[in-house]
Order: structure tokens, then C-alpha cells, then sequence
């Protein structure tokens, strides 16, 4: 006879351990299954937003590794920086920070464990696993990442994209270290959809390249190539891959008993990788439809609140990533476009807020910047098909 809990959640990083969290909490009956032994390295960048953060009744100092207190935008010899004086970012690494997360959860904790198969039934949904077990649960909260053994099960997200990324904990001198303190940089210009990031942690830099579609060895490639213009030698440091999956509009992310959360719903910024915080926040979704008693509701509120915000940031990506030289120009350089991108990292706002910005500052940046006009005008986002879909998205939703 297979065992029975209230919920079964399939991985215990950002999403599921969010999920088990306030289900854990509401004084439901849950179990996490975790491949892995935490805490256990994970590639990530690491940024998180304090605002995020602020919704778990504790606090998160133990295992914060750096505040933000500027960000950098490079392409070429341009760099633009920007103060962040608010302390609304925050960086970490994510063995730390996944395992304090789900130190804090009211679950049974299985650790080394993998859900191998999903059996749907009318009134309950079963898993086996890797240790050879059934566990049976009224509900399953599917967080087992971008290659979810349990969408494909349940047939959902056949059709996923997924971008590449690699990523260094890179050791460098202590004058680097401080050069890059408190500094997050993003690097573009480089890759056609895609950038290169530098993260500053306690005692390290975060270095990685992400890009869509990209040829076999470009991303390493290039990533030694622009590290050794920064005077960051990353050629004998170990450099770790991993999946990225850009978010895909209108998909079936539930059934009547099971929820992808997180990576495996890929739920990831389009435009910029971003996965923590929608991992933490679909985690909370599912675990208040499932408290509500309608977990069928999920997707449409998966849609609602963090859906639209992801369409636009796939509009975001297709405008910037096309003319980078241009968008740096015009959005970069912007300063109100600037603060704006940096109020949507701290999930202040939306990018509906962000393309509205760009609108209604273009005239202005126009006159005060040397802009390639040609290349933007002849560019393949100016058809008045594609500016009536811009207009249209940004009046659709400015948060």
C-alpha cells in the first residue's frame, strides 16, 4: 500500500520549497522529494529580490552573500551605471540559499529521491520513485526543473524552448573582487540573444553567458574572450552548464491534480534569465490554489499575475536583442529607462512600466543621444505591424 500525504512536492529548490513552505504552514500534510543532498551546488546567478524575499514571516540575512548598491550595463567600451540606494536587490548563492529556505519548511524532507513516474487517478495522484516506493497524495506540486520528468509524463510542454548557459565561480585577485563589490554588470553586444553577466559574491564573482540557440563551444568561446578584456582569467576555472527555458505563452501548466512550478513550467524571464523569482512566486500560487481547494485554477492564475509581465518581456527581448547597439543607445542611456529596468528587477514593476518608459522618454533621449536613426528606422521592429503590437502591449498592462 503506497503512503498518503496531503501534497507531494517533486523538488525542493526555489519553487517547490516556496510551495511546501505555506502548504507546510496551513497545517496541510506534505512531502518533498529532492533528487539531490542539500545544500548542493546550482548554476544561478543569484539575484533575488528583497521585496520577494519579504513575504516569508523570517529573514534571509544568514545566507545573503552581497547587497546590490549599483548596477552596470556594458556593450563595447560603453558602460552605463546606475546607484541602487534602496537595497532592493540582493545577491546569494543558491546552495546556501536553497537549503535555508527548506530548513524552514513543515514537510517531511526525503532527500536522494526522484519521482521516476506520475499515475493520475479521479481521486488522487500517485508517484514512484527512485528508492522504488509509491506515494499517493490528494495533489502534486511538479518543481523537478527545466527537464521535468513529470510535464512530460503528463504531457505538458511538449513544445518548450530552452536556451543555454554557463556559468563560473570564478576566484579572482582582491582588487578585482572590489572593483566589482556591490556592482552587478551585465555585458552586451556580444551574442545575438543572450548576455554575459558578472555577480559579485562574498568572496567571488559569478560569471556566466546565457543565449538562445547558441553554435556548440560559442558560449565558452566567448566568455574567455570577454573576461580576458576585464582582466578575469577564467580559462582554468571550473565552468558548470545548465538549461535555461524560456517562458512560452498560453500553455497548460495543471491538471485537476497537478502543478508545474518554476523551471519546469518555465517560468523564466525571457529577456532577462531571471528564475528566481518566479519560481518563488508560481510556488505561492500553487500552494493557494491547492489551499482554496481549486488547484484547476492554477494556470489561469499563473497567467493573470505572472503571465502577462513574461509576454512582454518576450516582446522585450525581441526589440532589444535585434539592435543591441541601438537599445543601448535609446534605453540604456536612458536614465528613466534605466531606473525603470532596475525597479523591475526588484519586482517593484512590470515590464508593461518599462516599454512605457521607453515610449514616452523616446522623443526626449532622441535629442540628447547620437542615435543610430537609420538602423533603428529600417530596423525590423519599426513595421507598423510590430509598432501597433508594441502600443498594444504596453496599453494592455503598465505594471
Amino acid at each position: 500500500m503506497s503512503e498518503r500525504y496531503d501534497v507531494i512536492v517533486a523538488g525542493g529548490g526555489p519553487a517547490g520549497a516556496t510551495a511546501a513552505f505555506f502548504l507546510g504552514q496551513a497545517g496541510r500534510r506534505v512531502v518533498v522529494l529532492e533528487k539531490e543532498f542539500l545544500p548542493r551546488y546550482k548554476p544561478c546567478g543569484g539575484a533575488v529580490s528583497a521585496k520577494v524575499l519579504e513575504q516569508f514571516p523570517f529573514s534571509f540575512e544568514p545566507v545573503i552573500q552581497s547587497r546590490v548598491k549599483a548596477i552596470s550595463y556594458a556593450l563595447g567600451d560603453k558602460v552605463v551605471t546606475l546607484s541602487v540606494t534602496d537595497s532592493s536587490l540582493r545577491m546569494v548563492m543558491r546552495e546556501q540559499f536553497d537549503a535555508y529556505l527548506l530548513k524552514h519548511v513543515q514537510a517531511e524532507i526525503r532527500q536522494g529521491i526522484r519521482v521516476c513516474a506520475v499515475e493520475e487517478r479521479p481521486e488522487s495522484v500517485r508517484v514512484e520513485t527512485t528508492a522504488g516506493e509509491w506515494i499517493e497524495a490528494d495533489t502534486l506540486v511538479a518543481a523537478d526543473g527545466a527537464n521535468s520528468i513529470i510535464a512530460r509524463a503528463l504531457d505538458m510542454r511538449r513544445k518548450k524552448v530552452m536556451a543555454g548557459a554557463i556559468e563560473i565561480e570564478a576566484k579572482v585577485a582582491e582588487e578585482t573582487l572590489a572593483r566589482f563589490a556591490g556592482n552587478p554588470t551585465f555585458v552586451f553586444g556580444e551574442i545575438g540573444t543572450g548576455y554575459i553577466w558578472i555577480f559579485p559574491k562574498a568572496d567571488h564573482l559569478s560569471i556566466g553567458i546565457g543565449g538562445l540557440k547558441p553554435r556548440p563551444g560559442e558560449l565558452q568561446a566567448v566568455l574567455e574572450r570577454v573576461m580576458q578584456r576585464f582582466g578575469i582569467p577564467v580559462q582554468r576555472q571550473a565552468s558548470h552548464g545548465h538549461p535555461v527555458p524560456i517562458y512560452g505563452q498560453g500553455e497548460q501548466l495543471g491538471t485537476r491534480r497537478s502543478l508545474l512550478v518554476g523551471d519546469a513550467a518555465g517560468l523564466v524571464d525571457p529577456f532577462t534569465g531571471e528564475g528566481i523569482r518566479f519560481a518563488i512566486k508560481s510556488g505561492r500560487l500553487a500552494a493557494q490554489a491547492i489551499l482554496d481547494g481549486h488547484p484547476e485554477s492554477y494556470t489561469t492564475r499563473v497567467n493573470q499575475s505572472i503571465g502577462k509581465n513574461l509576454r512582454m518581456g518576450n516582446l522585450m527581448r525581441k526589440m532589444f536583442y535585434g539592435l543591441q547597439g541601438t537599445w543601448f543607445e535609446l534605453a540604456l542611456r536612458n536614465p528613466a529607462v534605466s531606473r525603470a529596468l532596475v525597479d523591475m528587477f526588484a519586482d517593484q514593476i512590470g515590464y508593461g512600466r518599462v516599454l512605457l518608459t521607453i515610449a514616452t522618454t523616446f522623443p526626449r533621449s532622441m535629442f540628447t543621444k547620437k542615435v543610430a536613426l537609420g538602423e533603428f528606422m529600417n530596423g525590423r521592429f519599426a513595421s507598423g505591424a510590430n509598432s501597433s503590437i508594441l502600443m498594444k502591449e504596453i496599453y494592455r498592462g503598465k505594471h
